[in-house]
């Protein structure tokens, strides 16, 4: 034994161990169902006497998988992980994969170039067996070149040019129409919109399920009253110092995302307004911070770890070759009201 652990221990030492033949070995290894389980657990007991780790990349080469699922991040990546949504939806994407013997690999890129030349170098490199896209915005290069590789991938998101991929999603315009709904309910008759950049699905969806609740009620949508940003704090941040300029401001205001919601609550704090009375406030994400806040923040859970964990689950299917039986999944949300929009 002390000299075994000197080297690098086989798939021979371990059936020489176990008093099987090496090909029940590989058997176990790939999950055969031919091998009994009292076997099974003993080579796999052996194994851990030993110290035995399988040849990953050998495996790979025989088999040609490499259990391996690629995550595309969003840009810029280094203002990723300043949003919790980020790290709660990759949370539910590593606990499923995990749990079926799929690693995950992130990339980006600084521009939409770079980030298309990473997924093909992946592709076409063959190393991973399918993709996970992170965010849903129109005209993707990233979406016509895995369904050109016929590559499985699932969106988290939605696609206008190509409703017959794989995807998970909330219904984003009916969130948004409930929350604008729930605004209105409370007596706010001049509600406004901070939105995220105008190229994402996302973006699109929220704004108008607003829009439609807005519409249905009566109630005027005044163009300043909409401001587009990105999903960060500094966003809901300059937008609340453009609204409380304006000659008419709104009495209330729809964030796109728990983050935002929070730049808005700084910038009124610093020009001495407090919500709900002078303005309230409803997002969405229900990241755990929102019930931390001052005062606790109103905000549509749209179950960011079932996304993540539904889209790596729909992914490890469809690379398995198992039958999917939806294209399109959507996960439910709920308001999660707070002391934000009580009036």
């Amino acid at each position: 034994m002390r000299r075994r652990e000197q080297m690098s221990v086989t798939i021979i030492d371990v059936a020489k161990q176990a008093g099987v033949s090496p090909s029940t070995v590989s058997r176990v290894l790939s999950n055969n169902p031919r091998i009994s389980p009292k076997t099974s657990a003993r080579v796999r007991e052996v194994m851990n006497e030993l110290g035995y780790h399988p040849n990953v990349m050998a495996k790979s080469l025989v088999s040609k998988t490499t259990n391996t699922i690629a995550l595309i991040l969003p840009r810029p990546a280094d203002e990723l992980f300043l949003n919790l949504f980020f790290a709660e939806v990759i949370r539910g994407i590593v606990t499923q994969s995990s749990r079926v013997g799929f690693d995950l690999m992130m990339t980006t890129g600084a521009t939409e170039q770079e980030e298309l030349e990473a997924v093909t170098r992946l592709v076409r490199g063959r190393r991973v067996d399918g993709v996970i896209l992170l965010y849903s915005r129109r005209h993707d290069p990233l979406i016509e070149f895995l369904k050109g590789q016929k590559f499985p991938f699932v969106l988290i998101g939605r696609s206008e040019e190509h409703p017959d991929i794989l995807a998970v999603d909330n219904n984003n315009v009916l969130a948004s129409y409930d929350a604008t709904r729930h605004l209105i309910a409370q007596g706010h008759r001049r509600i406004g919109f901070v939105s995220g950049p105008s190229n994402l699905i996302l973006s699109k969806d929220r704004l108008e399920g607003y829009l439609q609740a807005l519409r249905e009620n009566d109630l005027e949508a005044h163009p300043e009253w909409i401001v587009e940003g990105e999903f960060l704090q500094e966003s809901g941040y300059r937008a609340m110092s453009f609204f409380m300029n304006l000659p008419e401001r709104p009495t209330a205001l729809v964030a796109i995302d728990d983050i935002v919601a929070f730049g808005v609550m700084r910038g009124l704090a610093e020009l001495g307004y407090k919500i709900p009375q002078d303005l309230s406030l409803v997002s969405f994400n229900n990241i755990s911070l929102a019930e931390l806040a001052t005062p606790p923040l109103t905000s549509v859970d749209i179950g960011i770890y079932q996304l993540g964990y539904t889209a790596s689950q729909t992914l490890i299917r469809a690379i398995k070759g198992e039958t999917v039986h939806h294209n399109q999944l959507i996960i439910p949300h709920r308001i999660i009201v707070r002391e934000s929009s009580l009036q």
